[in-house]
C-alpha cells in the first residue's frame, strides 16, 4: 500500500495509490494521517478500503511528505563501508547517529534552497524507516513488528557547516529544505526485504550513487534495536539509515557541489523516485 499527501504545503490531503497507479483521495473519509494510520490496526483499516470507491484525484498536483507529524528524524552517519572510505572517515562499530531538524522536512520534489553563504551543500540518497509502533528496548528479533514503512530520503548537507564550523554534524544537516521525504510510505508488507533494494542518485543526468541497501554496515532491524536504547521511537518519527558511496564530497580529484539551477533524481527499488531542483536563498 502506498500513502501519499497532495495539495499545498500546509494544505495536504491524505491520498492512496491504487493498483492501477491512480492517485485516489482519502479526505473523504479523514482530513489527513494521523499517526493512528501508521499502527498495525491502522494499516490494517487502510487495508480494508475499497480504492474504486474512492475519487480519483487528476492532474498534476504537488507532492508532500507522507507523514503530517514527525516527531524526530534520527540519522545514522558512515553506514556503507565504501562511504565511510570516500571520506576518510574510519569504518564504525557501533552506528553513528545523529537527529536532523524537521524545519528541514519538504515533499519529494520541493527545490531545494541552497543555504545563504553555502559553498558545499551535497546529495545523499537514503532509505528512511517510518516507526508504526512505540519502541523502546526492542529486541533485533522483534524490531520489525514496529515498522509502518518505507520511504525516500535525500538527506542533504552543507559539508562546510557539517565539518568545518566547529561543532557536531547537525547544523550542516538540518538547513530549511534539506530533508526531502517520499514520494510516498510504502507499508512493509510491500517491501519483502528493505536488507536488498536498489537505491540510486543522478545529478543533472549524471549517476552518482549506485547500490544497494545489502551493502549496509547496520541493517534495518540492528539499527531500530540499537536505537530504541538510548531513546524512545513513536509513531511518525524516521530512522535515516545511511548513504551509499558518490557523495558530492567524495568525488575525486576533485568534491563536486551542488549549484543553483542542479537537477538531482533520486530513488529506491519499489519506493518511487524524487526529482528536485536546486535554486538559490
Amino acid at each position: 500500500m502506498k500513502l501519499l499527501r497532495i495539495g499545498e504545503y500546509g494544505k495536504e490531503r491524505p491520498a492512496i495509490i491504487d493498483s492501477k497507479g491512480s492517485i485516489r483521495d482519502l479526505s473523504g473519509l479523514f482530513p489527513d494521517f494521523t499517526n493512528e494510520h501508521l499502527s498495525i490496526n491502522g494499516i490494517n483499516a487502510l487495508m480494508t478500503i475499497d480504492n474504486n470507491k474512492l475519487p480519483k484525484i487528476n492532474g498534476k498536483h504537488r507532492i508532500g511528505c507522507p507523514i503530517p507529524k514527525i516527531g524526530k528524524i534520527i540519522c545514522v552517519g558512515l553506514n556503507y563501508r565504501e562511504h565511510a572510505r570516500e571520506t576518510g572517515a574510519k569504518i564504525p562499530s557501533e552506528p553513528v547517529l545523529f537527529l536532523k531538524a524537521t524545519s528541514s522536512i519538504m515533499g519529494a520534489n520541493d527545490k531545494i534552497v541552497i543555504p545563504k553563504g553555502s559553498k558545499k551543500t551535497d546529495w545523499e540518497v537514503e532509505l528512511a524507516v517510518i516507526i508504526g509502533t512505540t519502541a523502546k528496548y526492542v529486541s533485533e528479533k522483534d524490531a520489525l513488528n514496529y515498522v509502518a514503512g518505507y520511504a525516500v530520503i535525500n538527506d542533504l548537507s552543507e559539508r562546510e557547516f557539517q565539518l568545518e564550523r566547529g561543532g557536531q554534524w547537525d547544523k550542516g544537516k538540518g538547513c530549511d529544505t534539506f530533508s526531502p521525504i517520499g514520494p510516498w510510505l510504502v507499508t512493509k508488507d510491500e517491501i519483502k526485504n528493505p536488507n536488498k533494494l536498489q537505491i540510486w542518485l543522478d545529478v543533472n543526468g549524471k549517476r552518482m550513487q549506485n547500490s544497494n541497501t545489502s551493502d549496509m554496515i547496520f541493517k534495518i532491524a540492528n539499527l531500530i534495536s540499537y536505537i530504541s536504547q538510548f531513546m524512545s521511537l513513536y509513531p511518525g518519527d524516521i530512522i535515516s539509515t545511511g548513504t551509499p558511496p558518490g557523495v558530492g564530497l567524495g568525488q575525486s580529484p576533485t568534491p563536486r557541489y551542488l549549484k543553483s539551477g542542479d537537477k538531482v533524481r533520486l530513488g529506491i527499488e519499489g519506493l518511487g523516485e524524487q526529482l528536485q531542483v536546486c535554486c538559490k536563498y
